[in-house]
């Protein structure tokens, strides 16, 4: 319409033109009536003439502007009038697609009338066409074909953030119509766009960009390692703004957004199964803390929904608190939801808590509905298969109190979460959240290493491609935030997702890289793991089936067994159960349902709820003003006692052997709670507060040497090396941190005399306060579990007057080592004790320290001398066993076979294997030996030895006793003549040996 004005204005301008030159040629002539043609006649000529031209153009201005307002009326009925149609029929994707391929809007035109009219439209030639366009515009508009293709110039929608776009044919043309001319703004924010448009990262990118130009601030996504001590993993949005809710930090900004990485485990068998299960996701979440409650999220959340991501209101549906009629009147009056597509749902579903005490609140949630042609009676929310909920919305407005009663929070806030993953789907019109752009490509390249199809291939190999998408991505992010796999806490999170890639990787043909690595997909450590668990299941099938033999029962895995299996090993209970049942053994799946369950429960409470309370600590904090810490100038002041906690509850008074925490107006100390050692302490109270100033000292030294190390083990090994962990004592410190491999002693050393370089420099520290974002900015390294404001006190160490020594690397877990160190005075003392301990040696070994690690090499020579000699001597005995039980040997017909099965007793595994030699050689061929013993610690020993003759029966002695062993609880194997076993069940010893000798009799009675 502007650039249609505009137009029209030059019109009007260029026929005045003419008109003035018309003008002068009749006063050139000298016309009747006319004055002289002189120079001033002609300027008073032209001045008439130009005001009366400027009169005409201010005349069609306003005509146009009133033509133009009729115009946008008649226009928004017709786009109504045909979105309807266009919806009725199913074709507006695919005419909207062809839209956004063929509009192509040049500056100038050479013929550009009125938008709307039926006789004059606005078209654009497009002269060229690509094969795609012209096949998308043959299947849109076949009447495209035929005259000259076009497009109309004006997209968009004045004051309104979506592009309301219509579409229609007229004569043989594709004309598209709008209520605006801001083309660029209509071709880069289209509400409507399609799926190619909207990528994960244009979807992350809207949502951040529109509550920002609502007043928030975008922050940055906190680690999935929170700093929350009661979290094992972020889990949530609101996570980071914990303190804030709770009333124990100020709020830095009335309202922020955000979009935080998460990660969830507990449900993980429903990953690849459903749509919508993932470990890892991000949750885009706007929040208020103070600042705007309900009516205003309602409504931003409606519009981000409707006009940003261009959903159709219609397919939009609407859950509520049951008693939350302010929220459902807000829905239906101001919002405009129909009743119909408002459900009251109960507290289970739409009231949020964060545990027994705390803040609260109902919700609301916004679904997408995928089938409205179904109707809205009976309509179920709860139905994956017709709805998805994307978006969450809590109104946190009530405490919690321990009664079960709500009061009112002083301070109402808002705290919603939208899926990344969710929208991602909806938008990119994919059948499930691991097809979208954000996922999909990893399964791509997994399924290229299978050599397979995803598009093709059956739906169990589809389902553990999504499982090795969703687990590589989780995996990625969880190292790129300093998790190295583990055995043990958020480590082994890492190692199980791992295994299980590994597993089903393996499943589906995956043995390479792609790169002609045979052995480079799969890591060998892992896939030597779940080789162990094979073999596992294997004994537990052997013992399952020897169980059900003796007693008559029907053969069982039983749940704890296949939970073993699924969890440790990552093997899934289907795997499990089709090898069982290949063997007719069944499962126990109620009984791993159980230890499932368990397992999850003891998840959630753990690790996958945001714990907020606000109890009698919280309130006695918030009414005291913030203590005044003097601990950087003094070590000493006198400080009134502003409070007393004892196990977190207020008291007044506090006497002596009381376990206490003492808020006071200022203090030199750092944030101890501690014991009464005498006397009394009573709130209101004056008192002196002294710090130890030998204790501070040796405190300051280990904080600072901490510092010193970090630094020093980033230049050494590398800056892939993140704390997981420290402790700062008066006397010592200890500093955790993640490495694949322990330190060699020569890195150590290094470490060690870059530290003391720094010492010897004997600088002074360098403390200054800045913005956390400038420190971070200029390097400053920050410590692991510590939390820090906008300002933050910044020490530069490029010398301290300490001296550092390191005590040990220990390896405390998988990828994580130890260092333990001293400093200042405590190394002195600490070097004192190991020169005591290395006089007392000395004295024992009766000679110089020098000449300690020469005595105790020969000492240790001797040792493993006189292990020899009594090895040896045991297998003399055993031998001398063995001479009496070769009279024992039975001879099996027809092969003439000597047979010795017997029980030796605590004979060790080198006797069992001497006197196994001996009977072999003694008995002559045809022959077989097996021997079994406990030698101790719940030990079994078992070796098997076949002569040549047996062997060529079909006899292997590997495979012989390495059956028998599991009997034992163990394994082994080795030569078809020769071989020896383990095991871990002693009891089951006599029945092992009793079923080897059934077999062996068996094995040589048949024919050869």
């Amino acid at each position: 319409m502007v650039m249609s004005t505009i137009l029209s204005q030059g019109k009007k301008k260029r026929t005045k033109k003419s008109n003035v030159q018309v003008g002068r040629k009749k006063a050139n002539k000298g016309d009747a009536g006319d004055e002289a043609d002189t120079p001033r006649t002609r300027r008073a000529l032209a001045r008439e003439a130009t005001a009366k031209a400027r009169r005409d153009v201010e005349e069609a201005e306003l005509k146009a502007a009133v033509a133009r307002q009729a115009t946008e009326a008649a226009a928004r009925e017709e786009i109504e009038a045909t979105r309807n149609e266009l919806s009725a029929t199913h074709a507006q994707e695919d005419v909207l697609e062809a839209l956004a391929l063929e509009v192509d809007v040049p500056e100038t035109t050479k013929a550009r009338r009125n938008l709307f009219s039926e006789d004059e439209l606005q078209i654009e030639p497009v002269k060229k066409m690509t094969p795609r366009k012209k096949k998308l515009t043959k299947k849109v508009a076949p009447d495209l074909e035929r005259g000259a293709y076009g497009v109309v110039a004006g997209l968009g929608c004045v004051g309104d953030s979506v592009g309301r776009r219509h579409s229609s044919r007229k004569n043989g043309f594709f004309v598209t119509s709008s209520s605006s001319a801001s083309v660029e703004r209509s071709t880069q924010e289209l509400g409507t766009a399609g799926p190619g448009e909207w990528s994960g990262d244009a979807i992350h990118r809207r949502f951040l960009e529109f509550y920002a130009a609502h007043g928030h601030k975008i922050l940055p996504s906190s680690s999935l390692v929170p700093d929350d001590p009661t979290l094992f993993l972020t889990i949530a949005g609101m996570l980071q703004f914990k303190p804030i809710f709770l009333s124990k930090e100020p709020r830095r900004v009335p309202c922020a957004t955000t979009s935080q990485k998460c990660i969830r485990t507990n449900d993980i068998e429903n990953v690849g199964r459903t749509a919508r299960h993932q470990t890892f996701f991000e949750m885009l979440g706007n929040f208020s803390f103070g600042d705007y409650f309900k009516k205003e999220a309602t409504a931003w959340a409606c519009e981000l929904a409707t006009k940003e991501y261009g959903l159709p209101a219609e397919r939009l549906w609407i859950s509520v608190f049951e008693d939350d009629n302010e929220a459902f009147d807000i829905w239906h009056n101001e919002v405009g939801v129909p009743k119909e597509r408002i459900k009251r749902m109960g507290a289970e579903d739409n009231f949020w808590t964060s545990g027994a005490t705390g803040p609260c609140g109902p919700c609301s949630e916004i679904y997408y509905d995928f089938y409205p042609e179904r109707g809205s009676s009976d309509a179920d929310l709860g139905d994956d298969s017709r709805f998805i909920e994307f978006y969450n919305l809590v109104f946190m407005q009530y405490n919690k109190r321990d009664d079960g009663s709500l009061e009112p929070l002083k301070q109402k806030n808002i705290d919603t979460g939208m899926g990344l993953e969710r929208m991602a789907r909806i938008l990119q019109k994919v059948p499930n959240n691991y097809e979208t752009d954000l996922i999909f490509p990893i399964i791509e390249k997994a399924a290229s290493m299978a050599m397979v199809s995803y598009a093709k291939t059956d739906d169990a190999t589809k389902t553990n491609l999504k499982i090795i998408g969703d687990h590589m991505r989780a995996v990625v992010y969880l190292i790129s935030d300093g998790v190295i796999p583990s055995n043990i806490g958020r480590g082994y999170v890492v190692r199980r997702l791992i295994r299980r890639v590994v597993r089903i990787g393996r499943l589906i043909g995956i043995r390479g890289d792609g790169h002609g690595n045979s052995g480079g997909a799969l890591l060998p450590s892992l896939a030597e793991t779940l080789e162990r668990g094979e073999k596992l299941l294997d004994e537990l099938l052997d013992e399952a089936l020897l169980s059900a033999g003796n007693n008559g029962d029907k053969p069982s895995l039983s749940g704890k067994d296949v939970f073993l299996l699924y969890d440790t090993y990552g093997f899934p209970v289907e795997i499990t159960a089709e090898i069982a049942s290949e063997q007719g053994v069944t499962v126990d799946i109620e009984g791993f349902d159980i230890e499932m369950e368990n397992q999850r429960k003891q998840s959630q409470a753990a690790h996958n709820v945001v714990k907020l309370s606000v109890g009698n600590e919280t309130e006695i904090v918030k009414s005291i003003l913030d203590t005044e810490f003097l601990g950087y100038d003094s070590l000493s002041a006198s400080a009134i006692v502003k409070g007393l906690l004892v196990n977190g509850n207020p008291v007044n008074e506090v006497s002596e052997g009381s376990e206490v925490e003492i808020l006071l107006d200022r203090t030199p100390f750092y944030a101890e709670s501690g014991t009464i050692k005498q006397g009394s302490v009573e709130v209101g109270k004056e008192v002196d507060a002294s710090v130890d100033a030998k204790l501070r000292q040796g405190a300051k030294a280990h904080h600072t040497a901490t510092h010193l190390l970090q630094s020093a083990l980033k230049s050494v090994v590398g800056s892939e090396t993140s704390q997981a962990g420290s402790l700062v004592a008066f006397d010592r410190l200890r500093f955790d941190f993640n490495f694949h491999r322990p330190l060699s002693d020569e890195e150590l050393t290094t470490i060690e005399s870059l530290v003391n370089q720094w010492i010897g420099n004997a600088a002074h520290l360098e403390t200054k306060v800045m913005a956390l974002q400038d420190a971070k900015n200029a390097g400053a390294i920050a410590m692991f579990g510590e939390k820090y404001g906008e300002q933050v006190r910044v020490v530069e160490v490029p010398g301290v007057s300490l001296e550092l020594w390191w005590d040990s690397q220990q390896g405390i877990a998988s990828g994580v080592r130890r260092i333990e160190a001293v400093a200042g005075d405590a190394f002195v003392d600490y070097v004192c004790a190991r020169d005591n301990y290395m006089r007392r040696l000395c004295s024992s070994l009766k000679v110089k320290a020098e000449d300690v690690n020469g005595r105790v090499e020969t000492i240790l020579e001797e040792l493993r001398a006189t292990r020899n000699e009594v090895s040896s001597l045991r297998s003399k005995i055993a031998v001398l066993k063995a001479v009496s039980l070769a009279s024992k040997a039975t001879t099996v017909e027809p092969q003439n076979v000597r047979i010795v099965v017997e029980n030796m007793g605590d004979v060790d595994a080198d006797g069992l294997k001497s006197a196994a030699e001996y009977l072999i050689d003694t008995l002559q061929d045809p022959a077989a030996v097996i021997l079994g013993s406990s030698p101790g610690d719940g030990k079994v020993s078992l070796v098997a030895a076949f002569s040549p003759a047996v062997v060529k029966l079909g006899l292997q002695a590997g495979k012989f006793v390495g059956g028998i062993a599991k009997l034992c609880g163990g394994g082994g194997g080795g030569k078809p003549n020769f071989a020896q076993a383990g095991g871990r069940k002693p009891e089951n010893l006599p029945h092992a040996l009793e079923k080897a000798r059934v077999e062996i009799v068996a094995g040589v009675s048949s024919p050869s």
